[in-house]
This record gives C-alpha cells, structure tokens and sequence, in this order.
C-alpha cells in the first residue's frame, strides 16, 4: 500500500506512462529478483497480499498509468515445492536434461509440446491480465525459448524434427499466449526480452510473425552504452555505434531498454559508466538521455537511473534518495521529467516511433566532431523537432541544415542550468538563412554546448 502511494505518485510526477514491476509470482529466493519463480498464480507476499497488489494497480490507473509485469514462462526453479517432478514424474519439465535442464541458472525447463503445459502457461498470462488488470506482460528470456541450442555445445542439445535449432513447441507456446492475450483482453500489450535477430517478434501472428507488441532492443543498448563508456578522445573511431540501430530500426516494434541489467553484477551504475570529470561524467549522462528519448523507439529506464544514482542497484536496501539533495542528481532527475513532458507532449517525437517516415539523419557521419543530428516528423500538421547531439566536451558553434526556413525555438537543452549544465545556448532558437547545408535549402549557425543534447522545434 506503501507503494500505491508513494510510487505511483512519483511516477506520475515524473511524467512516465507505465510502471513495469520485475517479476512478482511468488519466489523462493531473493537473489532471483523474481526470475525463478514457483507460484506463477501467486503474487509475492513480500510486498502485501494480493489484495494490496490489486490496490498498487488500481491506484496506478487512478493516476493514468499502466502497470508491465515481467513475466517469466521460460524456466523455473528446481525447489522441492515447485512443479518440479511434481506427481513423482517428469510433469511440467522434459525428461532429458538436454531439453529440461538449463545450465545458465540450474533451472528446469517446461516441456512445451505438452497440452497441459501450453495451458497453463496461456492461462497463467490471462490470469494476471484479467484478474489484476495488468495492461501488460514483458516476456523474459524469449531467446532462452526460441532456440533449443541455447547456451549449449555440440552434443549437449536435441534438435526439432528437421534437424534443426528453432524450438517449434516454445514458438507456439508463445504466438498462442500473444493471440489469446491480444484476443481476450483488449488494450494490452506483450513485449519481448530477445537478443537475437529472430524474425518477426513483433509482427502479427496472422502475418507468420511471434506476435508480441514489442520488442527490446538489446542492440541498441550495448552499442550506445559502449560508445558512451569511451574516453570523446576516442569516440570517433567509433561513431557508428550510436548510428547502427537506425539500420534494422523499422525492423521490430522497439523499446530503448535501460534495465536492471546494466546496474547489477559489478556493470556500475548509469552515472559511473560514464567517462571524465565529476562534472562531465553527468553531462554525458544527460547528453544520453537526450540521445535516447529523440531517438526512435520506446524508452525505458530502471529505477534510480532518472536521478542518477552513484551506486549500482543492490536488492537488499533501497534506493540512495538522499543523492536528491546534491544539485547534480535533483538535475538529472529534472532533465528526465521535461524529456517525458516534451516527449509525451509533441506528437513528432512519438507518433512515427515505428515508422520510417517519422525519421530522417541531417547528420549522422560527422566522427571528429562527435556531432549527431536527425529530424523526428509526426503526421501532417505536427511541427517537425531537429535533434542535435555532441558527444564531445568542447564548446562549438555548428553550422546546421535544417529542412524549413524560419525560426526553430530550442525546447530542450540538456546543459540547461536547472539540470546541472553551464547554461550555454541558443537563447530561445535560432533563425534559419538561404546558406545551404547537410542537404538542406536552409541552415543557421546553432551553438552546441559541450556533451549536450538540443532539440529544436519549428515555430
């Protein structure tokens, strides 16, 4: 009930559309966060009683936000009080280790071929959908399902019945959950953990697709995150990393996941990834975000990353709030909160987010000055927003195509005073002139505050 309040208001207040919630089925160990669960039909009693979680959901939807489970059908603990051997048999897991047993977490794995199990995974999905209202399941581990060689050598797997890797029943295991989901309770979404460039996870069923909503994009994430971690000396040999997501982008309906994974097992936090001094280590943090939230696709954030905090996430205490008291970290805080008001509040930067046609470079090869720029375009009679991007810690005036003449108003600068930053800018907007540029007809001289983000809106 704590939670009801207390984190639903401040999701609110921030601005975000949902919150997701790691996984809750009822779990025997702590440190599984969740992902090991054995009553899949029981919400964890650590945080109250299912009558409790029914008031966290309905108090989230009182404030206009959705509530994502992590949902986790694709493995589950060994522990005598599970379904493992459950009548004395091999039930709901296969009977060979080749197939039942994951070595990664000493797991055992559902035998999905099985009537039952089929059943009752479908069944468990609609339960929390239906019986809680849930708007949403994030599917953990898809890779872990798809293939049947997952994380095995040579010998150590059994192929489908043409020889090869796909695990048809997990595939049908999966397309069945998304079109009952999708069928029976209207309004939700299903969106996929997958690392791999399977085909078609969230294409439509009827279109030979998995069928989820989404998909996180684990690509994106590694490539930006690598780029970022790297000495601005350094990163022009590696521009494209931050370029590459735009190739598959329209690929897959994509989520920009920042997850508890990047924050846990000696990664570091978001705030100690980041290269430089104490102060440049939170601009490049800032600069990200403003990449992220201009960039096509979805945004996710795992708790303790809209403020910044210095440590990275540990499950036996809470989050470092007290850092909000440091000017820095309030800012980072305040940055996340306009990134999701203007976000949510100009259709540009969200409506096409899937879409081609919502998305075109002005700038994307220009290394060795760290300089990104590309436009975001919703529908006819949505002004269009120019992002522009310097990933490095210098001060430049840049010369910058921009596809329509006029004034473009600056309506958000990351080294904006209120967010930790020098306060170096446009002073409003800028003017564009008959000099062409990057293509354009049009440009105008934008000054570019070191490791920043600027959008630019047309008047």
């Amino acid at each position: 009930l704590e939670l009801a309040e207390q984190l639903v208001d401040y999701a609110a207040d921030m601005g975000f559309t949902h919150i997701e919630c790691l996984p809750v089925s009822e779990y025997p160990f702590d440190g599984s966060w969740g992902y090991q669960p054995v009553g899949m039909f029981a919400p964890t009693i650590r945080h109250g009683t299912p009558s409790e979680f029914r008031a966290f959901v309905d108090a989230a939807h009182r404030k206009g936000l959705g509530v994502i489970l992590d949902w986790v059908p694709g493995h589950f603990p060994t522990d005598a009080h599970g379904l493992g051997r459950f009548d004395g048999t091999s039930l709901y897991e296969h009977q060979d280790p080749r197939e039942g047993f994951h070595q990664d977490w000493n797991t055992l794995i559902y035998n999905y071929g099985r009537v039952e199990v089929k059943n009752y995974l479908v069944s468990n999905a609609l339960y929390w959908l239906e019986e809680y209202h849930i708007d949403g399941l994030r599917v953990d581990a898809v890779a872990s399902m798809l293939y049947r060689d997952y994380s095995r050598k040579h010998g150590e797997w059994v192929p489908n019945k043409d020889g090869g890797r796909e695990n048809y029943e997990a595939i049908d295991v999966l397309r069945t959950t998304n079109i009952t989901a999708y069928g029976e309770v209207p309004g939700i979404m299903t969106i996929a953990e997958e690392s791999t460039a399977f085909p078609g996870v969230s294409r439509p069923a009827n279109w030979g697709g998995l069928g989820f909503g989404f998909k996180w994009n684990m690509g994106w994430m590694n490539d930006t995150l690598s780029y970022m971690q790297k000495d601005p000396l350094y990163r022009k040999y590696h521009h494209h990393q931050m370029t590459f997501g735009m190739v598959y982008a329209w690929s897959e309906n994509y989520i920009l996941p920042i997850s508890h994974d990047e924050v846990v097992h000696g990664k570091g936090s978001m705030l100690s990834k980041m290269p430089g001094t104490a102060w440049e280590k939170f601009a490049n943090l800032r600069a990200y975000y403003g990449f992220m939230w201009a960039h096509p696709g979805k945004k996710l954030l795992f708790m303790g990353q809209e403020f910044a905090q210095g440590a990275e996430w540990n499950h036996n205490q809470s989050l470092d709030w007290h850092q909000l008291d440091v000017a820095e970290h309030a800012g980072v805080k305040a940055l996340v909160r306009d990134l999701n008001r203007v976000y949510r509040n100009t259709p540009a930067l969200h409506v096409n987010d899937t879409r081609p046609e919502g998305f075109a470079w002005i700038e994307s090869n220009d290394a060795d000055a760290g300089v990104y720029a590309w436009v975001r375009k919703g529908n006819e009679g949505h002004k269009p927003v120019v992002a522009v991007v310097n990933m490095t810690p210098l001060e430049r005036s840049y010369r910058l195509g921009l596809p329509h003449a006029g004034k473009w108003t600056e309506i958000l600068n990351t080294d904006a005073e209120a967010y930790g930053g020098g306060n170096r800018g446009n002073l409003g907007g800028v003017t564009t002139e008959k000099t062409p540029w990057h293509g354009q007809t049009q440009s105008a001289l934008v000054t570019l505050p070191p490791l920043s983000a600027v959008y630019l809106q047309q008047d």
